[in-house]
């Protein structure tokens, strides 16, 4: 059996880099996985969120899945704090991850910044956490990003330590699943910075809740260079803003960032923008009336999460008593 685990933090305003690098992935990976798709509130939390703000952003996330088309009877999507086994799980693991691997983690070192010392546990050990969510239903593939390899990484020495240790196979060791285009999509108004919902910019990031009118302004305002495009992708070496709007594109058509330059080669941003603003309206219309529509009907998704959440426990628990067993906990 082949099955994934995967989740989306639920810290607001999802945006173009949430979908084209993760939420629409797992679409594509219904018909090939089982899969548990996640709102990660207990990661969330690593940072302070207002609680009223938690809940909504919640909704969001699990909105945005089923209006991509996830298939919640098939699959199964739910919030993370509602399956305590996560917390259990990720406890064991804090004791067995070591010190130095998670001094290694850069993820922690970029948030933290020069503060680390008011940066919260958390913070610092969510990269365990991580692991747990994904060996707590023995996951076999998990889709990442560039960003969150280490942490797939650190989630394998994990498994693997816990399996030396206790001189057992019971943990996976999970298999990445890398995506092409697209998959670190970048700020529309520097192309060096990742999309992110915490740049102050709101024009930085195309909004899963933006609508047409919104989506062409900040595509026409995104930045570019004067020069026209080139013939390969070789070419656009050192043009970071045009790289990442070629590659925006190419996601949403389904072609090759090759493709779309042999398109448009030898044309202007004047030419190559407003194509893009057709393709983005086009492919993200739908989704959005969809979420919309959702997140005026907030018990359905409710009953779509507290259905999830009874099902990943059903998952959860026996695996959990499993690796309780081995650890020697007693259970009277």
């Amino acid at each position: 059996m082949k099955r994934i685990f995967s989740g989306v933090q639920p810290t607001g305003n999802l945006h173009l880099g949430n979908y084209l690098g993760a939420i629409r992935n797992w679409v594509e990976l219904q018909n090939d996985f089982e899969c548990l798709f996640c709102v990660v509130d207990l990661h969330a939390i690593t940072v302070w969120q207002d609680p009223t703000e938690l809940v909504a952003n919640t909704r969001e996330v699990a909105a945005a899945m089923l209006a991509s088309g996830i298939d919640a009877k098939r699959h199964i999507i739910f919030n993370q704090s509602q399956v305590s086994a996560h917390a259990e799980l990720a406890w064991i693991l804090n004791c067995v991850a070591r010190l130095g691997w998670l001094n290694r983690m850069t993820q922690f070192k970029e948030k933290a910044g020069k503060n680390s010392e008011k940066a919260s546990v958390g913070l610092y050990a969510y990269p365990n956490l991580m692991a747990a969510d994904i060996l707590l239903y023995k996951a076999t593939h998990v889709p990442v990003g560039e960003d969150q390899k280490q942490h797939l990484e650190l989630a394998r020495d994990i498994a693997g330590k816990f399996n030396h240790d206790y001189k057992t196979d019971l943990l996976p060791i999970v298999e990445p699943l890398i995506f092409g285009e697209a998959t670190r999509v970048m700020s529309l108004r520097d192309g060096s910075k990742k999309m992110s919902k915490s740049d102050p910019s709101n024009a930085s990031r195309i909004v899963m809740t933006d609508d047409s009118d919104t989506i062409a302004k900040k595509i026409r305002k995104a930045k570019t260079d004067a020069l026209p495009l080139p013939e390969t992708v070789k070419e656009l070496e050192d043009r970071a803003e045009a790289t990442n709007l070629i590659a925006i594109y190419a996601a949403l058509s389904g072609q090759t960032s090759a493709q779309v330059l042999n398109d448009f080669a030898g044309r202007g941003f004047g030419d190559f923008k407003p194509a893009l603003i057709e393709l983005a309206v086009e492919k993200l219309s739908p989704v959005q009336d969809e979420m919309r529509r959702l997140l005026a009907q907030p018990d359905e998704v409710d009953a779509v999460l507290k259905d999830g959440a009874e099902r990943a426990r059903a998952i959860a628990e026996p695996i959990l008593k499993e690796i309780q067993d081995v650890v020697g906990f007693l259970r009277p």
